[in-house]
């Protein structure tokens, strides 16, 4: 499924997924978890560093489709998942990586960081924990898309897209559940806006808790705040997802 991009514009292409893992039911369900997340796209499996870095080459001359991020286990039968990112970054190639990996060693993560590994799930996971963490990359992979940011604050919305975390703790009163459910009824809004009392009918909500979720959400770089004009009395507060196309502002 292709990515909506602001109306008019072509939809963005999706994000190519080179999934690296050796156990081959681990690397069905991690296929399965992409084929669910809006804008991104299988482009090859493999099960070792070799096969891996053999897609990888055939994606660099132009002999197969391009790669745009490598989901990479960490632990490999031929070789890990950091010296495998040695070498590619030894070979000039600087394709996004995310780590999956039950290695909790902070020496493991520490290389990680060095090699430029952007995100690093921990095993096990559910679909929710992934989902969070390739939206996390989604949004960052499109703020970039453009080549050039604005100003501080673009830099800094930039890499709170990567901070995002599924695991950490939501604020007092706020739940995981209905977070996900404000985060649809935004990204269903796009490219339009939407204000916390349109939000608080749709989601049967006080317009208070409303509120609070969209403007968590705009803390944490997953929204931004628009001031709605046109209307009766006070201007009023509007929300929107963060643009996923390049070119898009925000």
């Amino acid at each position: 499924m292709n990515g909506e991009g602001p109306a008019g514009s072509a939809p963005s292409p999706d994000i190519r997924v080179l999934v690296v893992e050796d156990e081959r039911l681990t690397a069905e369900a991690h296929a399965a978890y992409l084929a669910r997340l809006p804008g991104f796209a299988v482009a090859a499996t493999a099960g070792s560093g070799a096969e891996a870095m053999r897609a990888v080459r055939a994606a660099v001359s132009g002999a197969a489709p391009a790669i745009d991020l490598i989901l990479l286990d960490v632990n490999l039968p031929d070789t890990t998942g950091i010296e495998f990112c040695r070498s590619l970054r030894a070979a000039g190639v600087e394709t996004d990586v995310i780590a999956v990996t039950a290695v909790r060693d902070a020496s493991v993560v520490r290389s990680a960081v060095s090699l430029g590994i952007v995100q690093y799930l921990i095993k096990p996971f559910g679909f929710a924990a992934f989902a969070e963490k390739l939206e996390s990359y989604r949004d960052f992979h499109a703020r970039i898309a453009g080549g050039t940011v604005t100003d501080q604050q673009e830099v800094d919305s930039t890499f709170a897209a990567l901070r995002r975390d599924h695991g950490a703790p939501l604020p007092k009163g706020l739940t995981a559940e209905t977070l996900e459910r404000v985060r649809g009824a935004l990204r269903e809004a796009a490219p339009l806006g939407v204000s916390a009392s349109e939000l608080a009918a749709s989601q049967q909500v006080s317009r208070v808790t409303a509120r609070r979720y969209l403007e968590h959400l705009a803390d944490t770089g997953a929204a931004r705040r628009e001031q709605r004009y046109g209307t009766p009395g006070r201007p009023e507060v509007e929300y929107r997802a963060r643009a996923r196309t390049p070119g898009a502002e925000g």
